[in-house]
């Protein structure tokens, strides 16, 4: 027989008032502990983001500052200024009103020197507009055109930021402006879908008050439109507000920027984004114009130039700049180191062995973060077991390939080791690359590599009868100049039955005879 099976009953858990009591009791503490620590975090001011240093450097200025060849970091992220539109047909973007992008790769190496920048692992961005010529929104009309205009620069040189200066007359017209955020938009939107990021800072006037009634549109505009804005940059320099020599300039430079700030919380807040007072600091640029200013009384100090830097990192600045690194050196004989009128080469102020963008850049990271694509791969490093790849090949060196046994007159650019140089003054017998202290010590100045696509610039000539007509019959000694055609030829050594200008094994024994001048 079967017994019966009974169920067994759950087990009673009796509640205990005081265990109920502790646990609410740390439920309510840890609750409370919470809310203080957020509250806290809403309270307490948000850490300064770094500030970056990057100076203007005017390309189409003589003589020719050679920023792809940085002497030190503060000089290694630049500006270059500025794209304007051509005064024939205003949709096509013009360096300096000047030189079309093809005519400033020859005519001013731009290509080349800003690709051996990039090599160094420095950083370019461009400026559109400044106080000469018309600003490209200003005056092309076509949408289409604009844009494209934008877009042709920033593909050129593989841009990831690009800088908009406007003042005068292309600030205050109010259609351009619209123009000028439609098509930056536009590219902006295209960089994006490619993959990539394109900054964009605004570069405004300002006074001790901050940005004109203008100023303040045209970061309204770029606002609504969408134009994601790295920053506003004020031009902290030339404000004409009784400031004399005996005033420390930094105080009204300071003022500005403060000014600014509030102004670009403002702005943004109208366009519907709240910015912390960090992320607005983040937002805004300061640049001086360094020494000597265009206003007579005005002078910015390298003792300004600390107080800015201090100011910037303690704020956490987005962008410390100055204009410019032409300028940024004590001028020389025969001009006075002090001068009351303002100079293009040097700051009209003695500046001892120190430099403004060492000063200004003072313990701020000197380049972007966003990532560089460079235009043609860094150049390689020769060592000693690469000898066959530092051979040039003429026929893809837009320049002579250098000869030890020939003469360069100052301003002649060669080839050597797959990078262009030019001779600073008569040299002979000194290789490009040799090791130098400084390099004032070489009578060579790197311009930067040899590109993909370079070929064979014109050989020089002379009018016929210069010299007599090469043959091959006839034995030459050292020192015999011939011409084949136009072109002339000095003879290294004795020769005979070898064409000049033909490549041969151990080297020609004919050199190029370049023109002086």
């Amino acid at each position: 027989m079967t017994s019966a099976t009974t169920v067994p009953r759950p087990a009673r858990t009796r509640v205990s008032l005081l265990r109920i009591g502790i646990v609410l009791v740390c439920v309510v503490a840890v609750a409370w502990t919470g809310f203080r620590s957020f509250a806290s975090a809403l309270s307490r001011p948000a850490t300064p983001g770094p500030s970056t240093f990057a100076a203007y450097v005017d390309v189409t200025a003589t003589p020719t500052f050679s920023f792809g060849t940085p002497s030190g970091p503060a000089q290694s992220n630049v500006i270059l200024s500025f794209v304007v539109a051509d005064p024939t047909s205003g949709c096509t973007p013009l360096w300096g009103g000047a030189y079309t992008l093809d005519t400033a790769a020859s005519d001013l190496e731009l290509d080349r020197r800003i690709s051996q920048l990039r090599s160094t692992g420095g950083v370019v961005r461009v400026s559109f507009g400044g106080q000469r010529g018309s600003e490209l929104a200003a005056a092309c009309t076509d949408p289409v055109a604009l844009r494209d205009a934008y877009q042709s620069v920033v593909d050129r040189y593989t841009l990831t930021s690009i800088d908009l200066d406007l003042e005068g007359a292309s600030l205050a017209d109010a259609a351009a402006g619209a123009r000028r955020a439609d098509a930056v938009k536009s590219v902006q939107d295209h960089v994006r879908a490619a993959g990539r990021h394109l900054a964009v800072w605004l570069t405004l006037p300002v006074s001790p008050n901050g940005l004109t009634a203008d100023g303040v549109a045209v970061v309204d505009q770029m606002l609504a439109t969408g134009v994601d804005l790295a920053g506003v940059n004020g031009m902290t320099m030339d404000f004409g507000t009784g400031i004399t020599r005996s005033t420390p300039m930094s105080g009204a430079v300071l003022q500005a920027s403060t000014a600014l700030h509030a102004q670009v919380r403002t702005a943004y807040a109208r366009a519907g984004a709240n910015l912390d007072d960090a992320h607005a600091w983040a937002k805004v640029g300061i640049t001086p114009m360094i020494g000597q200013n265009d206003v007579e009384g005005e002078v910015f100090t390298l003792d300004d130039a600390a107080t800015v830097n201090t100011f910037a990192r303690s704020h956490g600045v987005g962008q410390v700049s100055m204009w410019s690194l032409n300028r940024d050196s004590t001028c020389g004989s025969p001009l006075p180191k002090v001068l009351t009128v303002v100079q293009t080469t040097c700051s009209g102020v003695d500046q001892g062995s120190r430099s403004f963008a060492d000063v200004l850049a003072t313990d701020l990271p000197y380049a972007s973060t966003v990532a560089v694509s460079p235009m043609v791969p860094a150049v390689p490093t020769a060592s000693a077991t690469s000898v066959a790849d530092q051979t040039d090949d003429p026929a893809h060196s837009p320049f002579p390939i250098w000869d030890p046994l020939g003469t360069y007159p100052g301003g002649t650019k060669i080839v050597w080791h797959h990078n262009v140089y030019q001779a600073r003054y008569w040299t002979s017998g000194f290789a490009p690359d040799t090791p130098v202290a400084t390099a004032t010590d070489s009578p060579w100045t790197l311009v930067g590599p040899v590109l993909p696509g370079d070929t064979p610039a014109p050989l020089p000539t002379l009018p016929a009868g210069s010299y007599p007509q090469w043959t091959a019959t006839e034995a030459y000694v050292a020192g015999t100049r011939v011409q084949v055609g136009l072109v002339p030829y000095e003879a290294k050594w004795w020769t005979q039955g070898q064409l000049p200008g033909k490549a041969v094994a151990g080297g020609s024994p004919w050199v190029l005879v370049l023109p002086e001048g």
